[in-house]
């Protein structure tokens, strides 16, 4: 060891050398920000969207337990209804998860904009926020960008495979969950195929502004693990760090 690194003081106590070690103290902040409007709650697999939210919300939230990291919540509709202040601690977690996966919202509309800018306005030290969402909303973007300016964002896309692939079924009544709107589509004649076309457009469309507003973003369906994704998207955040 290094002669400069000797602690003489206690050295001379003890009869004995030692020396100081200095640990950098890293401490972060996890916020997850969680759609709880009545579109979550759609499904076609073997978990509701709402499930795999809850899911990637208690590996974000294990994970930083872990790491010794305060974990909190905001869970939003068009309002944000409730706030977990971020804490440490094993028993955060079964109340986050909890709180996620039983919540009855008050409100069925969307609104990531207000619940981003409620979260931003809350912490007022660095942060990270995990936004959860299915993303039927508009004009968030302004909200994540300024956010993405002190905070590191990260925006979660939770899809159902039905919301992209429609299968060529012929007349098939569906519904509005959120406005309950009702209307009957043909999905015969190509409008199937169309339709995802279209969505794969949309999708590679959300990614890049998410992106070019300094977010990150990655999309889970609900009908697979979501691990993979998550890994894919730390290990592409850690090569442009490096």
């Amino acid at each position: 060891d290094d002669v400069r690194f000797l602690d003489w003081n206690v050295s001379a106590r003890t009869g004995e050398l030692h020396i100081k070690r200095y640990v950098e103290e890293r401490e972060l902040t996890l916020l997850i920000v969680v759609d709880a409007s009545p579109s979550i709650d759609f499904g076609t697999t073997a978990r509701s969207k709402r499930e795999r939210v809850a899911e990637l919300a208690a590996v974000l939230a294990f994970s930083a337990i872990r790491n010794n990291d305060k974990v909190g919540a905001v869970v939003f509709t068009d309002n944000t209804e409730l706030y977990l202040a971020p804490k440490k601690g094993r028993r955060q977690v079964p109340r986050l998860i909890r709180d996620i996966l039983y919540f009855q919202p008050r409100s069925r509309g969307t609104n990531i904009s207000d619940a981003v800018d409620y979260a931003a306005r809350i912490l007022s030290r660095k942060a990270i926020f995990f936004v959860i969402s299915d993303f039927h909303d508009d004009d968030y973007l302004r909200s994540i960008s300024t956010a993405a300016r002190k905070h590191d964002v990260i925006a979660i896309e939770v899809y159902d495979p039905r919301e992209r692939h429609l299968p060529a079924v012929g007349l098939l009544e569906v519904e509005d969950a959120e406005t309950g709107r009702a209307a009957v589509v043909d999905l015969g004649g190509g409008v199937s195929g169309r339709f995802a076309a279209e969505a794969e457009v949309q999708t590679e469309q959300r990614r890049r502004a998410i992106n070019a507003s300094g977010a990150d973003y990655v999309a889970v369906s609900a009908g697979s693990s979501p691990i993979m994704p998550l890994m894919e998207l730390f290990d592409r955040r850690a090569r442009r760090r490096r």
